[in-house]
């Protein structure tokens, strides 16, 4: 567990202690951008190579025991994580990587829900998984990409606000990080039309393969029903 412990760390430092600080920009003004992604991309992979390995090798403790109802219900909250996903993909977001340059466009389509698609669909998984599973290794490395996620969020939010204030706030002003937060304070507007066929379609698609292929990709059912 000590291991999965430090793993869970340097994975959260990668990306919160560094992408999510200052000391991305002294890095980057040292090696420059290209040199600083790939960099980045390194740790990144290294990190969650690092994190996989010891979350198998980690000895565990049961904490809690998901009953049958309540797995059905954390996998039908699964179906929004993969909608959000693909929405996430499918078109570019300003809070993306190099979205940074659509930052001045109107808020449309998954971005009038949140402006965080694809960081609320990690966030969902990792929240899933912990309850789900309801083991000490469990908690720790799922909950390193729960706070990642979570932590994300208004990470990205102060990089671009700095980067393009003006612009910034004029998307800031129509959307939320909470989804359907914008929407609720009336300050946008739901338009399922935007968003289109395909996540929802593609989303729905890939959360069915998941939840059939899951027992043989990993070895146990998320509804209890055996693994093959």
């Amino acid at each position: 567990m000590t291991m999965l412990a430090i793993a869970a760390l340097v994975w959260i430092g990668v990306h919160v202690g560094i992408a999510g600080t200052r000391l991305r920009g002294a890095i980057a003004g040292r090696i420059g951008e290209g040199g600083f992604r790939i960099a980045f991309s390194l740790a990144s992979f290294a990190s969650i190579f690092f994190l996989i390995e010891a979350w198998k090798a980690a000895e565990t403790t049961p904490l809690w025991f998901a009953p049958g109802w309540l797995r059905w219900v954390l996998a039908l909250l699964m179906l929004p994580a993969f909608v959000l996903f693909v929405a996430s993909v499918a078109k570019r977001n300003p809070t993306a990587v190099g979205g940074e340059t659509q930052l001045g466009a109107e808020a449309r389509g998954i971005q009038r829900i949140t402006r965080h698609p694809m960081l609320w669909s990690f966030a969902l998984w990792a929240a899933i998984h912990m309850i789900g599973n309801g083991d000490s290794a469990a908690l720790l490395f799922f909950g390193a990409f729960l706070v990642t996620a979570l932590v994300g969020m208004p990470s990205i939010d102060a990089k671009l606000a700095q980067r393009a204030p003006a612009e910034w706030a004029r998307l800031a002003a129509t959307t939320s990080i909470l989804p359907f937060g914008a929407i609720l304070a009336g300050r946008n507007r739901l338009a399922p039309g935007e968003i289109g066929w395909v996540p929802p379609v593609i989303g729905t698609l890939a959360w069915a393969a998941m939840l059939h292929f899951h027992p043989r990709i990993f070895g146990v059912s998320p509804l209890l029903m055996g693994a093959s």
